[in-house]
């Protein structure tokens, strides 16, 4: 994930201030990270709110056909097809590479092709419907794909209680858990940030 020169405290600073096309001199290291979850829970908003360059979006619009096959907010009126780019320095020494995937379930098999030199992944989960986040949830888990849960606010998003979230998606104790808006930048950091801590603490602990 990153050189040995690069320390913990260096990889989980604030993100670069600067974004532009080049990697900063600094760069030490460099991490593929998948960011993954159900069908409009905010993929897409998250990774062009951190971007520091002009993100990669394969989004198309829904049609009645694919309303046959697949549920989405009322809304919602876009979908990404393939995967959505984008890439977020920290620290001004590790470069994460972000990867999102489509929500829809009929496309998790191509997650597998995806996730190949991924180290982890931030899933977003959505308070009014937790259940639509199990197929994610399940599908990192059969990839052995460490993670991280970000739940994305939504206006009308319950405020639930830590506890209760974790009991009721099955979250080990050890997995992360962050409130953000996809939409502000600085929480989807600090949501990005936990997965970056939670990588490092059990590649420490592997050795």
């Amino acid at each position: 994930m990153a050189s040995k020169n690069t320390s913990e405290t260096g990889a989980v600073a604030a993100a670069t201030a600067e974004p532009g096309p080049y990697l900063a001199p600094g760069v030490a290291g460099a991490a593929k990270i998948m960011v993954v979850g159900p069908l409009g829970v905010g993929k897409t908003s998250l990774i062009g709110s951190v971007s520091e360059i002009e993100p990669l979006v394969t989004e198309a619009v829904m049609t009645r056909a694919g309303s046959r096959v697949d549920t989405a907010p009322a809304a919602k009126r876009t979908t990404t097809v393939a995967f959505d780019f984008g890439r977020m320095t920290l620290g001004g020494e590790l470069v994460l590479y972000l990867f999102g995937t489509p929500g829809q379930p009929r496309f998790l098999p191509a997650w597998r092709g995806l996730a190949t030199g991924a180290l982890g992944a931030l899933a977003l989960v959505d308070t009014r419907d937790l259940s639509a986040a199990f197929d994610s949830l399940g599908h990192l888990e059969d990839l052995d794909l460490p993670f991280a849960v970000a739940v994305n606010r939504f206006p009308d998003s319950p405020d639930l209680p830590e506890d209760d979230l974790r009991l009721a998606l099955d979250l080990l104790p050890s997995t992360p858990m962050t409130v953000c808006d996809a939409t502000e930048r600085g929480s989807c950091v600090r949501s990005l940030i936990a997965l970056v801590r939670h990588l490092l603490t059990a590649a420490t602990e592997t050795r």
